[in-house]
């Protein structure tokens, strides 16, 4: 029947506008700046880089820059440090993103194969500037992994798992390779 997808559609609205009189969940407006939604786990919008305990020295990043490589509006911005010899260290200098052309398609997050960059829930990024203060720099973008667990406990619980275990072979590995040594030396 030709008008029933627009009869159902109505039929819903009524539902919800009288059934909003009698139950608080079914009110579908929400004053803004006082009452807030709690954003779902699985909500993204805008990266954030992940440390560990000092954003300094633990940052996960090692500025592979696949991120920056696969980003389709190319809003990120990576430059390696170097030290006194010019030899590249596994840690961005400049890590910039700039939010305001970022399309929050997570292909950042889905190609970074240290789990450094992960999806942000903060949404009201309204400022007063429209162009410096919309790129963010690494320090603004570094967030602890503690932050990561409150807004994504199962991801993040993951993450953790995947990374200790991670680590746990290496160290396994680490140590065969010298007890093999010794074995060889003696």
């Amino acid at each position: 029947m030709v008008g029933l997808g627009i009869l159902k559609g109505l039929r819903e609205t009524a539902r919800n506008l009288i059934g909003s009189f009698y139950q608080k969940e079914r009110l579908t407006t929400v004053q803004y700046p006082e009452e807030k939604i709690a954003p779902k786990e699985n909500n993204r919008n805008f990266p954030f880089l992940v440390f560990d305990k000092d954003p300094e020295a633990n940052l996960r990043c090692v500025s592979c820059k696949i991120c920056e490589k696969e980003c389709p509006p190319q809003c990120i911005y990576i430059v390696q440090k170097r030290n006194e010899k010019g030899k590249a260290v596994k840690y961005p200098e400049v890590f910039d993103i700039d939010v305001s052309v970022c399309m929050s398609c997570q292909i950042c997050v889905e190609v970074c194969p240290f789990d450094a960059i992960k999806m942000d829930q903060e949404f009201a990024l309204s400022r007063e500037d429209r162009f410096e203060d919309l790129l963010f720099d690494r320090v603004r973008l570094s967030k602890s992994n503690e932050y990561y667990h409150q807004i994504h406990p199962t991801e993040a619980g993951e993450v953790d798992g995947r990374l200790k275990e991670q680590r746990k072979q290496a160290e396994a590995k680490a140590e065969a390779k010298k007890q093999a040594a010794e074995k060889a030396a003696a």
